[in-house]
């Protein structure tokens, strides 16, 4: 049975439609090495209706449950690139609007220059 919390009631629709994404990709994966839903799911861990719920993207199956599944299809390496700090645009985009906001120290004039040399030259 799917649980029901705040956070899958509140979850951004463009993330609900990845999961099915994800969910169907896997549900092809398995399709395409020729592997029963049963076997499958004892390779994972879970139950047959928690395989089906995972493959439909149902987000209250278990993180652990979805990358179980990218390992058995040799995925896994996929998992740590998904918030990887230089895949952060968020916060390149603060970085970057803080540095622009930051006082630059700006390049001596010429006429700054010229007198320097001169107080320089009168010592």
């Amino acid at each position: 049975m799917p649980k029901n919390s705040a956070s899958l009631a509140m979850m951004p629709p463009v993330v609900l439609a990845q999961l099915k994404q994800l969910g169907e990709h896997l549900a092809i994966a398995r399709k395409r090495r020729k592997e029963p839903r049963r076997a499958w799911a004892e390779r994972i861990g879970v139950s047959e209706p928690t395989l089906m719920r995972m493959e439909r993207g149902d987000p209250s199956v278990a993180f652990g449950t979805y990358a179980t599944a990218l390992w058995l299809i040799g995925r896994a390496q996929a998992i740590a690139e998904l918030a990887a700090p230089a895949m952060d645009q968020g916060a390149l985009e603060t970085e970057v609007r803080a540095a622009l906001t930051r006082s630059v120290r700006k390049p001596p004039s010429i006429e700054q220059k010229l007198r320097g040399k001169r107080a320089g030259q009168a010592s």
